[in-house]
């Protein structure tokens, strides 16, 4: 997996009624945009993850990054 500052992580609900989560990569910690990354999801909460199989790597071009 790789991403970079900005990217969005989707982390799918792993159990029945659990919602997907999103959240946003506001530092890459690892060497080549692997993990782990420093996210902000999207309550506010931050924390450092090394995403799961759970987890899909959203990338957004520079033109849309920037609006």
């Amino acid at each position: 997996m790789q991403a970079s500052v900005g990217d969005r992580l989707l982390v799918h609900g792993r159990i029945v009624g659990q919602h997907d989560r999103t959240a946003e990569v506001i530092e890459v910690l690892g060497p080549n945009g692997s993990p782990p990354y420093r996210v902000r999801f999207e309550d506010g909460h931050e924390t450092v993850m090394s995403p799961g199989p759970d987890t899909v790597v959203r990338s957004f071009p520079a033109a849309e990054a920037q609006d």
